[in-house]
C-alpha cells in the first residue's frame, strides 16, 4: 500500500541511501551549528581559599578524579550537597547507595555527600 511497494528492489535501497545521506547532512549541519551558537564550558577562576581546597582534593584524590560544578546546587535529600558554581570536588563514586548514576558521591573538601552528576565537568 506504500508507494515505495511497487519500485524494483534497486530503486527502493537507493531511495533509501540518498534519505539517509540528506538526514546524515542534516544532522552534521546541526551539530556544527550547535557548537558555534552554544559556548563551551568555561573554568571559572579560583580564590586562594578554594586554590588550597583543590590541592588538598589533588593529592588525597588525584587530578582525574576532580570536578568543577557547573550551576548551583542546592540539595534536597539527606546526605545531598549544597554547591555554588564553580566550586571543585573530587569523585569518589559515580553512583549513589541505590545504584543510582545520575546522582554521584564526592568530596567537597570537607562535606561529603551526592549531587546530580549533570551539573558537574570534569576540571
Amino acid at each position: 500500500q506504500m508507494p515505495h511497494g511497487r519500485i524494483p528492489l534497486p530503486s527502493f535501497w537507493k531511495m533509501v541511501e540518498d534519505t539517509l545521506q540528506r538526514s546524515g547532512a542534516q544532522l552534521r549541519t546541526f551539530c556544527q551549528t550547535f557548537e558555534t551558537v552554544a559556548p563551551s564550558p568555561v573554568t571559572q577562576p579560583l580564590n586562594p581559599a578554594e586554590e588550597r581546597k583543590v590541592l588538598s582534593l589533588v593529592s588525597k584524590h588525584g587530578p582525574d578524579k576532580l570536578y568543577q560544578v557547573t550551576s548551583n546546587i542546592s540539595g534536597s535529600k539527606d546526605l545531598d550537597l549544597t554547591l555554588q558554581r564553580g566550586q571543585i570536588v573530587a569523585l569518589l563514586q559515580s553512583v549513589d547507595t541505590k545504584g543510582n548514576t545520575s546522582r554521584w558521591l564526592v568530596d567537597a573538601g570537607g562535606p561529603r555527600g551526592f549531587v546530580p552528576a549533570g551539573k558537574l565537568q570534569p576540571y
